[in-house]
């Protein structure tokens, strides 16, 4: 897997996938001008490609990206004051998240992207409310500032499409992206 992500890691375990972390040095720039599809694609491609081309031995790499999206393109904050304006701009209303997910198999000659897309409500909060979800730290390393699978899921109503998509991983797309590469590599060895 092409990244240090715990939640990612957690899935994968929770899956009973045996897989090794080998995080990628590819930056993660935004570009205002892409999609939210092409940019979370993109990011995932760049990052399993770079583990592909380190990795010596014969496996399958695993690259992801999440962004949240309301309005604008939202990536991990940088700061305390970035995360609180995240969290101010998502609450109140509905945004959508985006997972890319890129697959290669470089000895197959196997390459696959694809992504999920899943709509989630935030119900409107006070500012005190914000300021104590940031004061706890879980806005770190997180797209759009926050974790579903945290204290941010009391303000979450409601989520339309994948869970696992919000955490980072959308399980079910992975799922079928695997059945696709067996697929593949079993008519082609």
């Amino acid at each position: 897997m092409a990244s240090s992500s715990p939640r990612r890691r957690e899935i994968l375990d929770q899956l009973g996938i045996e897989f090794d972390v080998v995080p990628g040095s590819v930056e993660e720039d935004i570009n205002g001008a892409e999609t939210p599809t092409d940019l979370v694609c993109r990011l995932a491609l760049m990052k399993a490609r770079d583990v592909a081309d380190r990795v010596l031995e014969d496996c399958l790499v695993l690259g992801a990206d999440t962004v949240v999206y309301k309005d604008r393109l939202l990536g991990k904050p940088a700061n305390r004051e970035e995360a609180i304006q995240m969290f101010e701009h998502l609450q109140n209303g509905w945004h959508d998240v985006y997972t890319g997910l890129a697959l290669i198999d470089l000895s197959a000659g196997y390459e696959s992207v694809c992504f999920e897309h899943t709509r989630v409500e935030m119900m409107e909060l006070t500012h005190e409310q914000i300021l104590s979800y940031i004061d706890s730290g879980e806005y770190a390393d997180k797209a759009g500032g926050y974790a579903v699978q945290g204290l941010a899921a009391a303000f979450i109503p409601r989520i339309i499409g994948c869970y696992f998509n919000v955490k980072g991983l959308p399980v079910n797309l992975l799922y079928r992206e695997l059945l696709k590469y067996l697929r593949t590599v079993d008519k082609s060895g």
